[in-house]
């Protein structure tokens, strides 16, 4: 019902709004409180992800393991100062994607028709991310078993593996009802992905990808640093279930 006296409606809108910005500023302070006394977070609250165990493969089978490691050192071959993609986890990373939901593509849509879609569109395949893996990393295996004397990829001598990949990225080397080209296109991006990620999903053991290109990680701020260029950050990185050092 509207108000017959205007007046009297300012005085309590002004009242109310004045009781307001108390409210406010007394929630301000004991908030500032809390912060000036512990800071507002508690280790691992919320849900964070889950971490990748350590231990056997949890899809790949021991030979597409194997081939899946030196498939790593290929894309990420190690050096003096950083390991490679099979020393940094990169195969465990991948075998515990494809033995998860990304695997199992939970939440994508999985019924027919199934057509071949353009690069923008992702995947289309009917068999989905864990069995294009496994059918193409037994094509490798056999189609190196057949031109390189009885041996799979994983035994190959460096040279060799060079040559199979850069036949599967030209197109040259074909693999029996596989993509190849397509396939070493998907491994590179995976193992790159596993090789950054934080070490929570298996890969970048140790962070040595992150202490290579000088990430600091997911520390908590960084607003002493905002407004220093060209300085070398010079605490070690942090993941997201913080540091070893951190934990009681």
């Amino acid at each position: 019902m509207r108000s017959s006296n205007p007046t009297r409606l300012v005085i309590r809108r002004r009242d109310f709004l004045a009781g307001t910005a108390v409210l406010l500023l007394g929630a301000t302070r004991v908030r500032a409180a809390t912060i000036a006394g512990q800071l507002p977070w508690t280790p691992n609250a919320g849900e964070p992800p889950s971490r990748a165990k350590l231990g056997p493969w949890e899809f790949f089978t021991g030979d597409e393991g194997r081939a899946m490691e030196a498939l790593a050192d290929c894309i990420i071959p190690p050096d003096a100062e950083t390991p490679g993609g099979k020393d940094a986890g990169c195969a465990v990373f991948v075998d515990r994607q494809l033995a998860g939901p990304y695997g199992r593509q939970e939440g994508l849509y999985v019924r027919p028709p199934f057509q071949v879609g353009t690069r923008t569109q992702g995947p289309q395949s009917e068999k989905g991310p864990a069995q294009a893996y496994r059918d193409a990393l037994g094509a490798l295996d056999r189609a190196c078993k057949a031109k390189y004397g009885g041996k799979p990829f994983a035994d190959l001598p460096s040279a060799d593996k060079d040559e199979a990949l850069k036949g599967l990225e030209r197109g040259e080397f074909k693999l029996e009802g596989v993509d190849g080209r397509s396939f070493f296109e998907q491994a590179v991006k995976d193992v790159q992905m596993g090789f950054f990620a934080d070490p929570i999903y298996g890969g970048n053991r140790d962070m040595v990808a992150w202490k290579m290109i000088g990430y600091p990680g997911a520390r908590y701020n960084y607003l002493d640093w905002v407004s220093r260029h060209n300085e070398r950050f010079p605490l070690p990185p942090v993941g997201i279930t913080g540091s070893a050092q951190w934990t009681r």
